[in-house]
């Protein structure tokens, strides 16, 4: 027999084992001679009144066995004698792209500017304790992606860019924990992402496709209007049906390459900010209500913030961005010269801090000075303001930061808080560091960010700058229903670094797709 229940429980309750257990059984009468099976399949925490609550959807089978939460099928085929398709960027993008590749019969090669995710920690930890960047690996750039070791969250807007749920069990399959089939806002933390990357690596290597790592793309093969292929550094020729180019947000070079080679791409509007970091007890009691502490139920409490302002007659929207409950600052940097942060957190999100990005937009007009750079204009703004960072900061990757209360205040902080931000940070005043059209939107968005959370702007909390690739200032263009670029035929721009995702789980669906589109095009040419 079945049971299917949807509950709205306190917490203490819902997120015990035992306790909800025992809730089921009580509930529905149950025997320990019934072998009740229990299990969540939704979960949600409702802190919007002062009782925070849980809500839950779950199955209850009596003497019956329950089908598996995984109904997507993770056997694939053997491609290594099949027609290749190659894919440039290994990241969610790229690694999704070659899987529904093999699911198709085609053969993916991959080719990753940085290392794999084990011998890629050696380079964060260069990053992080000796301010040394490498260009070719680092938070941004090796295998996995950004996401590997900056965050992890698997959740979305786009819902009509693919089956969100098919991800999920991929990454599930791959030894991801089920809770994120549950969770409302699923997590899966940057210290398990690597193994789960490494076993998608490994049934990317079994069902023979290709992976090589430490191999830059420098150019693309040409054949008139057609992309037959790319040439890497040692001058290697790679030929294929098609071309997924899922480089990422922060490969400025592959930009560079596409304009020198008069393909068409797009300046594409982003936003760009600060990291905004508290002490995490600040946040749960805030939004959990409580006096003191969350409780040993509750998870790290999160945050979403957006208001609109005015700056010099133009309307500019300010948001939070990659809010990271229990989390970290790091280092995102590609580059000696320049300061960029982002936010991570691991699976427990156990850290003493929180940390969000607090962003503005970037409009049009804010890009009429760089217009003799033409499609690259928000892509050398973006470099700019990086570069003063790093120098205004010392010109290592210790990080500007200021007191929120002296940011709103414009008042020089003479004393910063602890921080999670291992390479360190100095008081620097942040309006020197950011453009006015970022600086005073902000200033504006904290005093509100203030009112609708009481507590938010406080003396605890300080500004960690730059946060500035939330996303790609550069589009690449391609047809809306065949995902290839409208002029270079067998050029698929995809994910992040074409402008057509903004996390993980976007980035996935759209690798997927792209690999559909190239597949249907080109397969059986």
């Amino acid at each position: 027999m079945q049971h299917n229940l949807t509950l709205t429980l306190v917490p203490e309750i819902a997120l015990d084992d035992d306790a909800f257990r025992q809730y089921i059984n009580k509930k529905l009468n149950l025997r320990v001679t019934d072998q009740p099976f229990i299990r969540k399949t939704r979960q949600s925490i409702d802190a919007r009144s002062r009782q925070v609550k849980v809500n839950i959807q779950a199955e209850v089978y009596v003497n019956e066995q329950p089908p598996s939460l995984i109904e997507t099928p993770l056997e694939y085929p053997d491609v290594s004698n099949r027609p290749q398709a190659l894919i440039v960027g290994c990241g969610p993008a790229g690694m999704f792209a070659a899987l529904r590749l093999i699911e198709l019969g085609i053969k993916p090669i991959l080719f990753e500017r940085g290392k794999d995710v084990r011998a890629r920690r050696r380079d964060l930890a260069a990053i992080n304790k000796e301010h040394i960047v490498n260009p070719e690996s680092n938070y941004c750039f090796g295998e996995g992606g950004a996401g590997t070791y900056s965050d992890g969250k698997l959740y979305t807007r786009s819902n009509k860019r693919g089956d969100i749920r098919r991800v999920l069990e991929i990454f599930v399959g791959h030894g991801a924990n089920e809770q994120i089939l549950i969770d409302t806002h699923p997590h899966i933390g940057t210290n398990k992402l690597p193994m789960v990357v490494s076993e998608m690596r490994k049934s990317i290597l079994e069902a023979g496709g290709e992976i090589h790592f430490d191999t830059k793309v420098t150019d693309f093969i040409l054949e008139g209007n057609t992309l037959k292929g790319v040439i890497t550094e040692d001058k290697t020729e790679h030929t294929g049906i098609g071309v997924i180019l899922a480089t990422g947000h922060s490969a400025r070079d592959i930009y560079e390459l596409l304009d020198q080679r008069n393909i068409l791409i797009e300046s594409k509007s982003f936003a760009m900010g600060v990291r905004i970091e508290h002490p995490q007890s600040v946040i749960d009691q805030i939004q959990y209500h409580c006096q003191t502490d969350r409780g040993p139920y509750l998870p790290a409490a999160s945050y979403s913030l957006v208001t609109q302002t005015r700056y010099q007659g133009v309307q500019r929207g300010v948001f939070s961005f990659c809010m990271c409950p229990g989390g970290f600052i790091v280092p995102a940097a590609t580059a000696s010269g320049e300061v960029v942060v982002n936010g991570m957190s691991p699976s427990r999100r156990d850290s003493a801090y929180a940390n969000s990005g607090i962003v503005v937009s970037v409009e049009d007009i804010d890009l009429q000075p760089y217009k003799e750079f033409g499609a690259l204009a928000g892509l050398q703004y973006q470099k700019e303001v990086e570069q003063a960072a790093c120098k205004l900061a010392g010109e290592t990757q210790t990080a500007p930061a200021q007191l929120v209360t002296d940011f709103v205040n414009k008042k020089m902080s003479g004393q910063l808080r602890e921080t999670s931000y291992q390479p360190g940070i100095i008081p620097v005043d942040l309006y020197e560091v950011l453009p006015p059209n970022i600086a005073f939107p902000l200033r504006d968005a904290f005093s509100d960010f203030g009112r609708k959370m009481k507590g938010y702007l406080s003396g605890e909390a300080q500004l960690i700058g730059v946060e500035s690739r939330t996303s790609s200032p550069v589009r690449i263009p391609r047809e809306r229903e065949t995902c290839e670029h409208p002029v270079v035929k067998g050029l698929f721009p995809c994910g992040e670094g074409a402008g057509y995702a903004g996390g993980i789980m976007s980035a996935a669906m759209d690798g997927q797709r792209c690999a559909e589109q190239l597949v249907g095009l080109y397969a059986s040419v």
